[in-house]
């Protein structure tokens, strides 16, 4: 164990990696804080036990005991103190168990130096309350597990984060979902679903915009018998079947505005009757809710009341496209390569790096869907034991959103115009990064596939500053 002078707080390190150990107790030491080193998770829960830290960073992967379990065995024995979950694999099974667990927060290695020291002071600053009782969810891995979502890019680690947390809140907390379409917001809804305690009970989902609009009421309510011609029976709808599961209403910004009235009262209520009916019948499950429109435009457009925003809308996650998140397009298709060489029962190894290239570059306006599309394709065509440019090129040019771009010609010779169409290119690549990552100039490099410094040097060349996309 090693210790420094404690001026401002008292940090645990724990992670059987010296290089990390060393790396940690080199920024906590220039910021002033005192630190003392873990290498296991026995050490780690004997020196948390002892009182007097107030902050831990944990790996994930340690010995004798690993950084889950330490949580685990801390929520146990009534330990509040604030841990930093750091993993070198952003799978979305740990990060949302380590947040149902009571994780402060979760990071992914490489490490940001500057997220290190914005977490620190952000949880020293913060009043954790005492919890020393039964966790509210308990983690169903089988259920996670068959509806996983693939990215370890930052914004899908934060929608993770998000899922855990909410897995930990009462059903009366609900969700909105939004996203383009194809970028998986189902999947989340039954992530958070699978993750929630209960999840013996059911997930009931329904679009919105599939079912004819005078039908879509007694499918939500219900109906009693002889509520109207051809109710010969009593029919329970979505709500009631749901029980203490979930309620997924997709498509939630083509819902009539009788309906929307309707569904306001049992969110503020948790009760409805049955159509036809007038026995207050309670809700118990989770209402989430999603869209691929901009509620906030339709609100404004009178076509999507506010109230039933704001009581839709208590957490939000908001799924980015697949061309804001391009680095997690090799670990999607090699996922989904393996989902159809066993589904078609092929044996394709992989693609070529052509192939990949073009992947990467492709825009994909359908999203997720669309590249599991492409990939089921391309595996059920391809003759080798690998999937070549050629094949995906054919594929790629039959959907009409492939396009040449049209370049602006701004210059009398070739070199300034090229050097134009150039300057354009890195100005927009840079900012679209920078956005897309709120900022965080260390992992927009890393996105890039750049150091720190090239990616600063051609944010200084444009004038770019990082603050402006926080």
């Amino acid at each position: 164990m090693s210790d420094i002078n404690r001026t401002k707080g008292k940090i645990l390190v724990v992670d059987d990696d010296p290089k990390i150990v060393f790396a940690f107790l080199e920024v906590l030491k220039k910021d002033g804080y005192a630190a003392i080193t873990a290498g296991d998770g026995e050490e780690a829960l004997r020196t948390a036990s002892l009182g007097n830290i107030d902050l831990i960073f944990m790996d994930i992967s340690l010995p004798k005991i690993d950084g889950l379990e330490v949580l685990k065995k801390f929520k146990e024995q009534g330990i509040t103190i604030p841990t930093i979950i750091i993993t070198g694999y952003g799978i979305m099974q740990n990060a949302i168990k380590a947040m149902q667990l009571g994780a402060f927060d979760y990071l992914t290695k490489p490490l940001d130096i500057n997220k290190i020291r914005e977490l620190t002071k952000k949880a020293l600053a913060k009043s954790i309350p005492s919890d020393t009782g039964e966790s509210s969810s308990s983690f169903n891995a089988d259920v996670v597990d068959r509806y996983e979502i693939i990215g370890r890019c930052a914004q899908m680690q934060e929608i993770y984060k998000l899922i855990g947390m909410v897995s930990t809140t009462p059903n009366t907390v609900s969700v909105l979902i939004t996203g383009e379409s194809g970028t998986g917001k189902e999947l989340v809804a039954r992530a958070i679903h699978g993750s929630t305690s209960g999840t013996g009970h059911p997930f009931i989902g329904i679009n919105c915009s599939a079912v004819p609009d005078n039908l879509l009421e007694s499918e939500l309510f219900g109906f009693e018998k002889g509520a109207f011609t051809g109710a010969a029976e009593r029919k329970l709808g979505k709500f009631e079947l749901a029980q203490n599961g979930t309620i997924f209403l997709d498509e939630i910004g083509n819902l009539l505005p009788n309906l929307q009235q309707k569904l306001l009262r049992v969110l503020q209520e948790r009760e409805f009757e049955r159509v036809g009916g007038d026995v207050p019948i309670k809700v118990q499950a989770r209402f989430i809710a999603a869209t691929n429109k901009d509620l906030e435009s339709e609100i404004k457009n009178g076509n999507f009341r506010e109230d039933l925003f704001f009581r839709l809308n208590v957490v939000s996650i908001h799924l980015p496209p697949l061309r804001e998140r391009s680095e997690d397009i090799p670990l999607l298709s090699n996922y989904f390569l393996g989902k159809y060489n066993e589904h078609l029962k092929k044996s394709v190894k992989g693609f070529s790096n052509q192939a990949q290239s073009l992947l990467s570059s492709y825009q994909f306006p359908g999203n997720v869907r669309e590249l599991e599309n492409i990939v089921e394709r391309a595996v059920m065509l391809t003759r080798g034991d690998e999937i070549t440019s050629d094949l995906l090129e054919n594929m790629l040019s039959l959907n009409p959103a492939v396009k040449a771009p049209v370049l602006p010609i701004n210059g009398t010779t070739f070199k300034q115009s090229r050097d134009y169409v150039m300057n354009l290119f890195e100005k927009q690549f840079v900012e679209s990064k920078l956005a897309a990552l709120h900022g965080n100039v260390t992992s927009a490099a890393n996105a890039s596939g750049m150091t720190r410094q090239n990616f600063q040097r051609m944010m200084k060349k444009y004038n770019i500053k990082a603050e402006d996309f926080k």
